[in-house]
């Protein structure tokens, strides 16, 4: 009765529903799966924050409209911590909290984009990227992600007419779902090309925080990246509150003061108590983060261990909270096959981009142990001699 609008019927399946869809048919047939699919983590939210929360929805005045923008404690939070995390002086005023990364990212094409207007955005990469330009009227131009290019994006190969006609460039390093990192060589030349050619760098830093032996670069420790930059930090993976739905925005005042306005139009900002308890988050102990990252490391290692031991060549990451396995064949086969002989459900790289086809991503999101017994229902099975 009710036909869906053209943008919507322009997007494909999402990745993740479909994903739930195959699980859940798996468990009905009584096979316990071992998840290692979304990238939502099982560690808890940090105690002190938890109790920072509890206090602070008692409070009347947190109960009331919060600001558009977010409290300034919270952005002068957000500021300190972009000084100690990574050395770069934001001022709050070019901070706004947003209601999760995912929410800013997909906002931001609204801000800038007319009809007609490329859309610049890694494959295989988070679906919104792709999504969020098709709701603006854009024309999204994928940036492929290839091994040989170290999971960067070529720059040079991107048309003059397009660059001309873009308008946003979104990248994600550390990178989901490939686990790659930009060194700051990269950072220069990507802020350089959309200095060049007017366009706005829109970096996903959702796992800046998550690395081994290793600091994960802000595109804005390169000095010139507040002329096109704006970056989305989200508490989401760093602190384990996925379902609290807290980020932020930052870097160059247009573009940030461009999403704000569309915010302003479409919610009522983040949950004063919410923003109070990030703050605890931000402002606390960062050997939180630290704990979180050698539960990772510890996990990482098991599963790369495993994996060579069944006869993969398996990139070790640097950072991220996944592994980008290469398979050889069909992702979605590999993924199908791993799921009815093993029970085990891992994420099929052509769901993220076609060139994540031949690709499937483990998220480490499960303890040793169980990463252990899916590795040991993975033994003698056809499938990993593919």
């Amino acid at each position: 009765m009710f036909e869906l609008a053209g943008r919507l019927r322009k997007l494909p399946p999402y990745l993740f529903a479909e994903l739930d869809g195959m699980k859940a048919k798996k468990e009905k047939e009584g096979v316990r799966v071992i998840d290692f699919g979304v990238g939502d983590p099982d560690l808890p939210t940090p105690k002190h924050v938890v109790e920072e929360m509890q206090r602070a929805v008692e409070k009347v005045d947190n109960q009331k409209y919060p600001s558009y923008a977010g409290k300034i404690e919270f952005r002068e939070a957000v500021s300190e911590f972009y000084r100690r995390r990574k050395g770069v002086d934001v001022e709050p005023e070019k901070i706004i909290a947003l209601i999760g990364s995912k929410e800013g990212i997909a906002h931001l094409p609204l801000a800038f984009v007319e009809e007609g207007d490329y859309v610049l955005y890694t494959e295989p990469g988070y679906p919104v990227y792709h999504s969020s330009a098709v709701f603006a009227g854009g024309i999204p131009y994928e940036l492929p992600l290839k091994e040989e290019k170290d999971f960067l994006p070529d720059l040079d190969s991107i048309p003059d007419d397009v660059a001309r006609k873009a308008k946003i460039m979104f990248l994600n390093y550390p990178n989901n779902p490939t686990t790659a990192v930009a060194e700051m060589d990269f950072i220069k030349e990507a802020v350089d090309f959309c200095i060049d050619n007017k366009i706005i760098l829109a970096h996903d830093a959702a796992y800046s925080e998550i690395a081994f032996n290793y600091r994960p670069r802000s595109f804005l420790e390169y000095d010139r990246a507040f002329e096109c930059v704006i970056e989305f930090g989200s508490l989401s993976k760093t602190y384990n509150m996925t379902g609290w739905r807290i980020a932020y925005a930052l870097g160059n005042e247009e573009a940030v003061d461009g999403l704000l306005k569309v915010k302003t139009n479409v919610d009522s900002g983040v949950f004063n108590a919410i923003q109070d308890a990030a703050i605890a988050a931000l402002n606390g102990d960062d050997s939180v983060i630290e704990q979180n990252n050698e539960v990772y490391k510890e996990r990482r290692d098991t599963l790369v261990d495993g994996l060579e031991k069944l006869g993969f060549d398996v990139e070790r990451p640097k950072a991220t909270f996944y592994v980008w396995l290469k398979v050889g064949g069909s992702s979605i086969e590999f993924a199908r096959k791993l799921l009815d002989e093993a029970g085990v459900l891992v994420t099929p790289g052509v769901g993220f981009g076609k060139s994540g086809e031949r690709y499937v991503r483990f998220a480490l999101t499960r303890d040793v142990s169980v990463i252990r017994e899916a590795l040991g229902r993975m033994e003698g099975l056809e499938i990993v001699q593919e």
